[in-house]
């Protein structure tokens, strides 16, 4: 297949070492495409980056234009696609954000990519609940015609891809994952199936070369396209110290809606949520919440699906009174003893009918907790 040379001049631009974002917007906005940028004099280049920059992008050195061909062979493949700020089909929401990248590589579906996104983040370490609220919610939004924006992390980003994958009516949004790492790369490899299956309904992208591996550094930065793609973002569960604030206040400082489901004042994943609520975040109970709060419109006609109490009506009368004794937060076995004032074996019989119905889960440290669906 012929060379694509005004691509292959877009990728050369963004694989050269040392060439940073800001500065190949600097040298797009004074030469114009990249291609210019090539034609310059050494003269005209070093006026604009300097003279070590100048010579080193005008050396075409072998390592860069093997690292284009390879871009190029991968863009070639079905359903792989190289999108650049010239391309129609790049986010606007992205061009109209403060560091958009020049090159996107994506997987997928090209056609959603300007649709009206919204992003849901949080924990790695979710709990059930957590997981559980992130993919109704995401699947609630996505019925209305939004597009789940996230990360592929395990925990809460994998649950909102999986809710909104789960929808499937003409109107409905899909998803957008947004990775840390190279798009020849799957980081976290369990998430494996969840990316194939994303690429065949929805997008993966990203702006890292294809061999980037998982670096620590590059997923703050994936966070500003997150919350850059997004016109809101949805916190579910956070530590006090989580790279989903990050994105959160990204999302913020760029104008965007930022919304928290609230927790247990004793459970450590809910501390983030309640900063951001202290903050100015919206609390939220309901998808529905969300969607009025950013009036939005749609002839889907969503269910609001809300954190409510599970039905108790299939579940025996001890049953009942041990999911009352259980409260809301986590619980050690010790402690529903006490509670119950059930026996050991009477209380464990009960706790398994209740997690094979689906009403309560399992944690380290023989503790449970209850689920709301």
């Amino acid at each position: 297949m012929p060379i694509d040379a005004g691509l292959a001049s877009w990728l050369r631009l963004t694989l050269i070492p040392g060439v940073g974002g800001e500065t190949q917007r600097k040298l797009l906005h004074v030469f114009g495409l990249p291609d210019a940028v090539f034609d310059a004099s050494v003269s005209a280049l070093r006026g604009v980056v300097g003279a070590t920059l100048a010579e080193r992008l005008l050396r075409n050195d072998e390592a860069t234009q093997k690292a284009v061909e390879a871009a190029l062979r991968w863009s070639y493949e079905p359903g792989n696609r190289l999108v650049t700020l010239a391309d129609s089909n790049y986010p606007q929401a992205l061009l109209n954000s403060e560091d958009p990248p020049i090159l996107l590589y994506l997987k997928g579906r090209i056609d959603i990519l300007n649709r009206p996104g919204f992003a849901i983040v949080g924990s790695r370490n979710a709990t059930p609940q957590g997981n559980a609220n992130a993919e109704a919610f995401a699947a609630t939004l996505a019925a209305a015609g939004l597009t789940i924006v996230s990360g592929l992390a395990l925990g809460i980003d994998a649950a909102a891809h999986r809710g909104a994958l789960s929808v499937h009516s003409e109107n409905a949004g899909s998803t957008i994952a947004v990775i840390g790492t190279g798009a020849s790369r799957i980081y976290p490899a369990r998430n494996h199936e969840l990316a194939r299956s994303i690429a065949q309904h929805g997008a993966i992208i990203s702006e890292f070369p294809l061999e980037t591996p998982a670096l620590a550094a590059n997923f703050p930065r994936r966070n500003r396209l997150i919350a850059g793609l997004a016109r809101g973002c949805l916190v579910v569960e956070a530590a006090a110290r989580s790279g989903s604030l990050i994105t959160a206040r990204l999302a913020a400082e760029a104008g965007r809606d930022v919304f928290a489901i609230p927790g247990s004042i004793h459970a450590p994943l809910s501390k983030g949520c309640h900063q951001l609520i202290k903050q100015g975040a919206k609390l939220v109970e309901s998808a529905q919440d969300i969607l009025e709060e950013i009036g939005w419109q749609s002839s889907a006609n969503p269910t609001a699906v809300a954190v409510t109490n599970p039905a108790t009506a299939e579940i025996d009368p001890a049953a009942a009174q041990l999911l009352a004794a259980l409260g809301h937060d986590p619980c050690e076995i010790d402690v529903l003893a006490i509670r119950t004032g059930l026996a050991p074996d009477a209380l464990l019989a009960v706790l398994l009918q209740l997690e094979l119905a689906g009403h309560v889960t399992s944690l380290p440290g023989s503790r449970y907790q209850r689920l709301h669906r």
